[in-house]
């Protein structure tokens, strides 16, 4: 199963129309919010993703970046912005801009779920990646993005795991060198066993060892809560120790991968836990929702302003 589809999407006409061209339906909540503002003061940059609150603001995603926007929300990230087209990114881009939100992360190249790309160190695959990350620089140019997900790919069964790990420094190194001149970061994302069997990259101290040996302000982690929960647990510890490598954030509450609240981990604990450190990045709303329709985007936004509260 791709993990990059389990929310929902409406579907991406590339029209005008679908942008906010006039979709009475993704303008209904402007019309019921009354005269008063229910924008949030997060303490965080919570970032949702497309489709999280379409039942309010439509299918549209610009009406959904005001939706988030009114809610409190002061960021964005949208896994499929390199297959948008450019002036899709580029309105995207305009209208974060103009709401003061900042852009998260999107997925820099093809993810390899069921065979070898980097951890084989094949020159074909390694170019086809480094390929992926220059057309990135492009895509984060026009949606004023910092941050690109990096997955190593799927394990090299016929290699030791030591040369695997040499061949995917050696691939990130040369990607840092497309990166570094325009000051964007690849964050490498260790995935847990249970939804990605097979994935190179596996643990929170594996992605620093490796970042350490890239030894570059262009490559540095990607810690999902709900990932390491699942493969390792000890969390607050283990962000620890990785603290001085990791540049993102990404949450969903185990089990379910669903918003905060909806599971067990004390989201509330490990959120203050960030803001006394003195985070201040993007964390990213890679989840899904527990319940469907505009109740369960309720429930969503309501989550977030429980364990915000510290």
């Amino acid at each position: 199963m791709n993990r990059r589809k389990f929310i929902q999407k409406g579907a991406l006409t590339g029209s005008l129309f679908t942008l906010g061209g006039g979709l009475l339906a993704s303008n209904a909540w402007k019309a019921t919010k009354g005269e008063e503002s229910s924008k949030h003061s997060f303490k965080l940059k919570y970032a949702p993703h497309d489709g999280m609150f379409k039942s309010h603001a439509g299918e549209g995603i610009l009406e959904q970046l005001e939706f988030m926007s009114e809610q409190g929300f002061k960021a964005f990230e949208d896994n499929e912005m390199s297959g948008r087209s450019v002036e899709e990114q580029k309105q995207i881009g305009a209208k974060m801009k103009a709401l003061g939100m900042h852009m998260g992360v999107f997925v820099a190249h093809k993810i390899y779920w069921k065979e070898p790309n980097l951890t084989s160190g094949n020159k074909e695959k390694r170019e086809e990646f480094l390929q992926g990350i220059r057309d990135s620089v492009e895509v984060a140019k026009r949606v004023n993005a910092t941050w690109m997900t990096v997955v190593p790919g799927y394990v090299d069964l016929r290699l030791d795991p030591d040369f695997q790990t040499a061949n995917v420094v050696e691939s990130l190194k040369q990607a840092c060198e497309i990166l570094e001149p325009h000051s964007l970061v690849m964050v490498l994302e260790p995935l847990n066993f249970r939804d990605h069997p097979g994935q190179f990259l596996t643990d929170a101290p594996q992605a620093y060892q490796i970042c350490k040996a890239v030894d570059s302000p262009s490559c540095k982690i990607l810690f999902d809560v709900y990932h390491q929960q699942i493969q390792m647990g000890n969390l607050i510890p283990n962000i620890n120790a990785c603290w001085d490598e990791i540049a993102y954030f990404q949450v969903g509450d185990n089990p379910g991968r669903n918003e905060p609240t909806s599971g067990e981990i004390n989201y509330l604990n490990v959120f203050k836990h960030l803001h006394d450190k003195g985070f201040e990045g993007i964390v990213g709303m890679e989840h899904g929702n527990s319940v469907k329709g505009k109740e369960g985007e309720q429930m969503v936004i309501d989550a977030y302003k429980k364990v915000d509260d510290f």
